[in-house]
C-alpha cells in the first residue's frame, strides 16, 4: 500500500544519506587530518619556543590565550574592523539570520538577545522561507513560458504549428502543445548556469575588494548562498572600503540572488532524487517481494484477502507518485496560502510545472483517473509540498 511505499522510499533515502555522510567523513578525514596534524605540531613548537623566550609557564601562556579566545567570540580582533553592532553590523546580522545561513562571527552574548533571537528567529526565518517558496514559484513559471515559446518557434519553423495561430492540420499539435511543459532536467541545467554566473560575478568583485584568491571566492559564494554558512570567510568585515557603500550593496544583492538560485536548484534536485528512490525501489521490489507475496497467500488458502490490496505488477513510480498527497497537510494549510489570484494571472502555475517536472523525470505521461485529478499536485517535494496540496484544493473547487 502507500503507507508501505512511504516507509521503504524513507528508509531507502536515510540509508542513503548515512552512506553518503560516511563517504563523505572518509573523504575529507583523508584530505584535512593530516593538514591539521602539521599546524598542530607547528603550533606546539613555536608555543614552546616562545615560553622559553620570554621566560613565561605554560599554564600562564595557556591562560592567556583562552582569555584572547573569549575575546575574539565578542567580536574583538587584533586587525581593526567595524563594530560588530553598530546599525549595519546588526543588521547584516539579521540577514544571516533569516536566511539562515549563520556565518557565526557575529552572536549574541546577553541573556536578552539570545531570547529575542529565539522569537526572532522563528518568525523571521519562516516568513524567508516562504519568500523563497514564492520566488521559485514565479521562476519556473518564467522558465516554463520562455521555454514553450521557443518551443513553438521551433515547430513555426518546421511548419507543424501554424504562424497566423489557426488550426489546420497540426490541430493535434496545438493541443499537445497546449500542455507542454519543459523537462526537469533542462529547469535544473538552466538554474545551475544561472547559479554559476550569479558566483563567478560576486567573487570578481570579492576578489580585489575583500583580498581574497578567486577560488576562495567561489568558495564562499558556495557557502553563502547554499545557506552552509561555516564563517571562516565572511564578506564585508573591515572598517572602510572603496565605494563601501555600492559595495554593501552589490554584496546584499548577490546574496539574494544567489539564495534563491541555489535554494531553487535544491528543490529541483530534490525532485530527481526522489524518482530515482522510487526507480531503486521498484526495481527491488519487482522479484524479491513478489515472490515473498506468492508464497505467503499460498500457504494461507483461507485468509480473506482485502479488497483494497493492489496487485505488485500495478505498482510502479508513477502510481507511488499520484498516491502520495498528505491529506493531513491539507487540512493543516487551511487557508493560510491562497494561491487562487496567481493562477487567475499565470497561464502556467507552479503546482502544474511541478507535475510535468515529475512526469518527465518519470519518462511517461500521467494517467488520468479520478485519484489522479484529486491528487495531482501531490509531487511537490520540500518545503513546497504544502503549497502544491493547497494548490490541489484549489484546483478542484475550479
Amino acid at each position: 500500500g502507500r503507507l508501505n511505499a512511504d516507509n521503504a522510499r524513507f528508509l531507502l533515502l536515510a540509508v542513503l544519506i548515512v552512506l553518503y555522510m560516511l563517504c563523505g567523513a572518509a573523504v575529507f578525514s583523508a584530505i584535512e587530518l593530516p593538514t591539521e596534524r602539521e599546524a598542530k605540531e607547528r603550533w606546539e613548537e613555536r608555543l614552546e619556543n616562545f615560553t622559553r623566550r620570554h621566560n613565561l609557564s605554560r599554564a600562564e601562556l595557556r591562560h592567556f590565550l583562552r582569555e584572547y579566545e573569549a575575546a575574539s567570540v565578542a567580536g574583538i580582533r587584533v586587525d581593526d574592523i567595524r563594530p560588530r553592532w553598530d546599525f549595519t553590523g546588526a543588521f547584516y546580522f539579521v540577514g544571516t539570520v533569516v536566511s539562515t545561513i549563520g556565518f557565526g562571527m557575529t552572536t549574541p552574548a546577553t541573556v536578552g538577545g539570545k531570547i529575542f533571537l529565539i522569537f526572532y528567529g522563528l518568525i523571521g526565518c519562516a516568513g524567508t522561507i516562504l519568500f523563497f517558496n514564492l520566488f521559485l514559484e514565479r521562476l519556473i513559471t518564467v522558465i516554463a513560458y520562455v521555454m514553450k515559446s521557443c518551443h513553438e518557434r521551433q515547430l513555426r519553423r518546421k511548419g507543424v504549428l501554424p504562424h497566423n495561430g489557426r488550426r489546420g492540420s497540426g490541430t493535434s499539435e496545438v493541443d499537445s502543445l497546449a500542455g507542454w511543459k519543459p523537462s526537469v532536467y533542462y529547469v535544473m541545467l538552466i538554474l545551475c548556469v544561472a547559479s554559476l554566473i550569479i558566483s563567478c560575478c560576486a567573487s570578481a568583485m570579492y576578489t580585489p575588494i575583500e583580498g581574497w584568491s578567486y577560488f576562495d571566492s567561489l568558495y564562499f559564494c558556495f557557502v553563502a548562498f547554499s545557506t552552509i554558512g561555516f564563517g571562516d570567510l565572511v564578506s564585508s568585515q573591515n572598517i572602510k572600503y572603496e565605494s563601501q557603500g555600492l559595495y554593501r550593496f552589490g554584496n546584499f544583492v548577490f546574496i539574494l540572488m544567489g539564495v534563491c538560485c541555489i535554494y531553487s536548484l535544491f528543490n529541483v534536485i530534490s525532485i530527481v532524487i526522489k524518482q530515482s528512490i522510487n526507480w531503486i525501489l521498484k526495481k527491488l521490489d519487482c522479484r524479491c517481494c513478489h515472490r515473498c507475496q506468492r508464497k505467503f497467500f499460498h500457504s494461507r488458502r483461507n485468509v480473506v484477502m482485502p479488497g483494497n490490496v493492489r496487485s505488485r505488477k500495478n505498482i510502479s513510480i508513477e502510481t507511488d507518485v499520484v498516491n502520495e498527497s498528505d491529506t493531513d497537510g491539507r487540512r493543516l494549510s487551511g487557508e493560510m496560502i491562497s494561491m487562487k489570484d496567481f493562477l487567475a494571472s499565470n497561464k502556467v502555475s507552479l503546482a502544474i510545472m511541478q507535475k510535468q517536472l515529475s512526469e518527465t523525470a518519470n519518462g511517461y505521461p500521467r494517467q488520468m483517473s479520478s485519484n489522479s485529478k484529486q491528487n495531482g499536485f501531490s509531487g511537490g517535494v520540500g518545503a513546497l509540498a504544502i503549497m502544491n496540496n493547497r494548490l490541489a484544493e484549489t484546483s478542484v473547487d475550479r
